[in-house]
């Protein structure tokens, strides 16, 4: 059976993969990513804790922002765990229903099931390379999915808590197929975002159905597509809210679920709960077993939670120890921000509509996003870092994983950028850790001949370990907490506090005058040594920490990673270490500065250009595209316009030897003439001259709007007057043509607010001060706002 699987992969990529045959499939031992020996099952008056991380789909390359906000996060969590003794079970697998893998398979002329296999592999690879340690990696699309997708629908009907209906559905007359939610694109008819989801908008966040977009098409062929009535099934949300909203109340005190969970869910809650449709007219799915609807398949919104319980049957048939022990089993579940409504409001109103004890989520664990520095990531641009190009960085697997963990989108978006890449890894990776244990392991090796020597404490270094524990301490308790980040801060800061301990002490001047105390510190150090390997294990991965257990003689104590209450200093005089091994790299500016160009959407793989013409034909374009002549200015000279009230008329220096250009601005109302006096600002030089009032404008300044808050576009402060303001790597755009009015709207259309308060071009390139790098600013717009 391996062998057929690496045939198929072949297959795959070869011209002759068509001729396949639809209904082989990948073998169950190698379709399964369990990495750990044995079957966790409930235990009896233990701690047993179920921890789940979002499906993902299983067409989509995982993208770094799709790592942290739900794969990596729960393993760091479930390796902490399972360091504190605690019996626990993490699931996950890709998510393989849905019109998305009908589509793919029907362009690539190819079954679903043949598309599943592939790309179910490709993310158990990658998540094999990111040191991720399931219990159990599955999939959906199995006869456990079916079995018990369909026995809990029929409980759920059989309860009255499902309901008929004709629906408006969007279809799609050119590809003769109705059209997903996620398969609809349009403008959003709350807040006018252009490119909102058939399901939801990703600028204001509202829940959406496909028949509410303005202007909606098709995504996969761009045509206008028409309405079309079909009978569906709903689950009546509506009949299940008081119910849901009393467990609501109840598991999100109780579960510490975090702030962004517990808005989303409210949000929900008090907009009222609408029956939402569980089916959809597909062939790929978990058919509906019910008279009449036996064309249709199961909805992602009902379908997809259910796998985690699927995927657990599919690991063992005791899974019902785990999902129906709500008195035995703590469930905690990481996802993405998105993800909130699936698993605070349906998944468990469906569990509650069986009437069944159901093991419920005690708490859910959110981030917001991150995103790529120029933008979003985008696989088809080329556009960011996705799971399986990591690894050809040549980058070890602890630092990836220290990077993200460390900016984990707890409560706000992120932004991965290059630089700061490169800063924690040499700065905070290499100049701590790898610093700290490097010379630990020097002085042991060095002046004791690798052993131990007595550990005999005096005052300060009884102050010294008290600190320690006391971090130990606060480590632990905001790990209990799911606050993965403040928690890695902190085992950081216990290996600051080593260095300072070392460089006070000076084992290299004490061993010359007293080698008995120089021995005590440094075996001293040697345990810290040892508990920052078991500190940072759950987010720098077994790989690491390993090393370190291998450096430190180790490796072989059966409970070597165990995480303590207090610093352990039991190993012992002539313990003997291991050899010294570096744990980190320093990473140059030469090699960030190919990284960024390689994920920046510049680098083809297809077209063989060598990297400076990639740089250069990149430029190109977007120069041809961008036709705005923006300029750092300083506003020199303000006065209100007589006979009107909303205009300010004035100067603008834009570094120009003919000097400060005249101005008319309508900012009256929005700014006060003090607020504006010597303000950065962004200008639009090449505008044709304009009146206003009888006055001559030379000039526009920049603004972002959104539902009519407007502001002035934000310069970074030590920005110098004249200098281009452009987007992406494109440093100069001194487009000399004149635009007139219409010419601009057409120019700017394309500007939006990013995330961040950033603004960007064409949905992926920053606007930036040319002679920095730095990004103006939206003044504090919300993400989606107009240029004006």
């Amino acid at each position: 059976r391996l062998c057929d699987f690496v045939l198929l992969r072949v297959q795959y990529c070869c011209t002759e993969f068509h001729k396949m045959a639809g209904e082989e499939s990948v073998s169950e031992s190698v379709s399964k990513l369990s990495l750990k020996e044995g079957i966790p099952k409930v235990q009896n008056g233990q701690r047993n804790v179920l921890v789940t991380s979002a499906l993902p789909y299983v067409n989509n390359v995982p993208h770094l922002g799709n790592l942290i906000g739900a794969v990596l996060s729960a393993d760091v969590y479930s390796r902490y765990l399972r360091q504190r003794s605690v019996n626990c079970l993490f699931i996950c697998g890709t998510d393989e229903y849905g019109t998305a893998t009908e589509t793919k398979a029907q362009l690539e002329n190819v079954t679903p099931k043949q598309i599943c296999d592939h790309y179910h592999r490709i993310h158990a690879d990658i998540y094999t390379w990111f040191d991720i340690k399931f219990d159990h990696f599955g999939r959906t699309s199995t006869k456990q999915q079916t079995e018990i997708c369909q026995d809990i629908f029929w409980k759920v009907y059989k309860n009255g808590f499902i309901q008929e209906d004709q629906i408006e559905q969007l279809f799609c007359e050119k590809d003769q197929r109705f059209l997903a939610d996620r398969f609809v694109f349009g403008t959003c008819p709350t807040c006018g975002y252009e490119d909102a989801r058939g399901d939801q908008c990703e600028n204001c966040g509202r829940m959406l159905n496909p028949s509410e977009l303005i202007r909606p098409i098709c995504s996969v062929c761009k045509s206008t597509p028409v309405s079309r009535s079909s009978k569906h099934l709903f689950l009546d949300l509506g009949q299940l809210q008081p119910s849901l909203e009393e467990w609501v109340a109840k598991t999100s005190v109780s579960g510490s679920w975090n702030s962004n969970a517990i808005s989303m869910t409210n949000t929900w809650l008090r907009d009222g709960l609408k029956s939402r449709c569980i089916t959809r007219d597909l062939k790929w799915g978990t058919p509906v077993p019910l008279q009449g609807f036996e064309d249709k398949v199961f909805y992602v919104w009902f379908d997809a939670p259910i796998g985690y319980v699927s995927i657990t049957a599919a690991l063992t048939p005791e899974w019902k120890e785990w999902w129906q022990s709500p008195d035995k089993v703590e469930l905690v579940q990481f996802m993405g921000k998105d993800n909130v409504p699936f698993h605070s409001i349906v998944f468990p109103s469906t569990l509650l509509a069986t009437k069944e004890d159901w093991t419920m989520v005690h708490h859910l664990s959110t981030t917001e996003y991150l995103n790529y520095e120029t933008g979003k990531f985008s696989k088809t641009r080329g556009v960011g870092v996705f799971g399986n190009d990591a690894q050809s960085t040549g980058i070890g697997v602890e630092v990836w994983r220290y990077y993200l963990l460390v900016n984990r989108p707890e409560v706000a978006d992120t932004v991965f950028t290059w630089d700061d890449f490169q800063g924690k890894n040499n700065n905070e990776l290499l100049s701590n850790v790898g610093n700290y244990v490097n010379r630990t392991m020097s002085f042991v090796t060095k002046f004791f001949g690798k052993k131990l020597c007595v550990v005999e404490l005096d005052e300060d270094d009884a102050a010294f370990v008290s600190d320690v524990n006391t971090d130990l301490k606060k480590y632990i308790g905001l790990m209990d907490a799911v606050q993965l980040k403040s928690a890695l801060r902190l085992a950081m800061s216990i290996s600051q506090r080593g260095n300072v301990y070392i460089q006070k002490n000076e084992p290299w001047e004490l061993v010359k005058t007293d080698r008995a105390r120089a021995g005590s510190v440094v075996s001293v150090a040697v345990h810290v040594a040892y508990l920052l390997g078991i500190l940072l294990e759950p987010f720098l991965g077994g790989q690491f920490s390993n090393k370190i257990y291998k450096m430190l003689g180790v490796a072989s104590r059966p409970d070597v990673n165990l995480i303590p209450d207090e610093l352990f200093l039991g190993l012992g005089a002539n313990h003997e270490v291991g050899d010294a091994e570096l744990l980190f790299y320093r990473i140059d500016d030469e090699k960030i500065a190919a990284l960024r160009l390689q994920f920046s959407g510049a680098q083809s793989e297809s077209s063989g250009i060598h990297a400076a013409e990639q740089k250069a034909a990149a430029t190109a374009g977007l120069s041809s595209a961008f036709h705005l002549d923006l300029r750092v200015g300083r506003l020199v000279e303000i006065t209100e316009c007589e006979g009107s009230d909303t205009l300010y008329v004035g100067k603008v220096d834009v570094g120009e030897e003919s000097g400060p250009r005249a101005l008319v601005a309508g900012l009256r109302g929005i700014y006060s003439k003090e607020e504006l006096l010597n303000r950065l600002v962004v200008v639009v030089c090449n505008l044709q001259p304009a009146s206003f009032a009888g006055i001559t404008s030379q000039a526009m300044l920049l603004t972002a709007e959104k539902k009519k808050d407007l502001k002035l576009l934000s310069v970074p402060e030590d920005s110098a007057v004249g200098s281009l303001v452009g987007p992406g790597t494109f440093a100069s755009s001194e487009d000399k043509t004149l635009l007139d009015r219409k010419g601009f709207q057409n120019a700017a259309k394309q500007l939006r607010v990013g995330n961040e308060n950033t603004i960007v071009f064409d949905k992926q390139y920053v606007l930036t001060v040319a002679s920095s790098g730095v990004a103006i600013g939206s003044g504090g717009v919300a993400e989606g706002g107009k240029i004006k």
